[in-house]
């Protein structure tokens, strides 16, 4: 159990303020949280499966490109954001997106935002310090789910201070701001 609740602790820690986290946010707002969640959830699962058996492999990389791929990912993900129709047709569509439609957007959505992130070197880490793949595992999956109901559940509630269009546009500043420190990181 200990260990449980240290790599939870880690976890939760180190993605809370995370890409994935602005993510889930904005699909909160945008669609079924529910039908977000599940995709969100399917997303994080093969994220931590992939951290467990071959994310110390990222570690080998020159931290320069991992740093600059990361860059590239923030940015495209702001100007995606950034981009998104304001109208009431999109709104339309958007409430008219179906189940599979909002899961596999939610999906691929939060799997590219954790290409190269910072949890999934922790989570390997974890696993080897731990030898216990396993529960590092399980329990890097639940931390990831808590974040990503606190995600969801937090853009439905800002949604009652701040208008759609303030939150899409604040995501996208802080996926910039992101992506300059990434910049920053590998340019050291």
């Amino acid at each position: 159990m200990t260990i449980v609740a240290i790599v939870f602790g880690i976890v939760v820690g180190t993605e809370l303020p995370d890409t994935s986290g602005l993510a889930a946010l904005v699909l909160g707002t945008r669609y079924r949280p529910s039908w977000v969640f599940v995709g969100t959830a399917g997303a994080f699962a093969v994220h931590v499966v992939l951290a467990v058996a071959a994310g110390s492999l990222l570690d080998l990389l020159p931290h320069r490109v991992v740093q600059g791929a990361v860059a590239v990912v923030f940015l495209i993900g702001a100007v995606l954001i950034f981009r998104q129709d304001d109208d009431d047709d999109a709104r339309l569509k958007m409430a008219g997106a179906g189940f599979w439609h909002v899961v596999a957007a939610s999906f691929a959505v939060i799997a590219l935002a954790e290409l190269g992130d910072p949890s999934e070197i922790v989570i390997a880490n974890l696993a080897a310090k731990y030898h216990s793949p396993a529960v590092v595992g399980v329990a890097s999956i639940v931390a990831l789910w808590v974040v990503a109901v606190l995600a969801i559940s937090g853009g439905r509630s800002l949604m009652r201070f701040l208008p759609l269009p303030w939150i899409t546009r604040l995501a996208a500043a802080a996926m910039v701001i992101m992506a300059g420190f990434s910049i920053a990181a590998a340019v050291r």
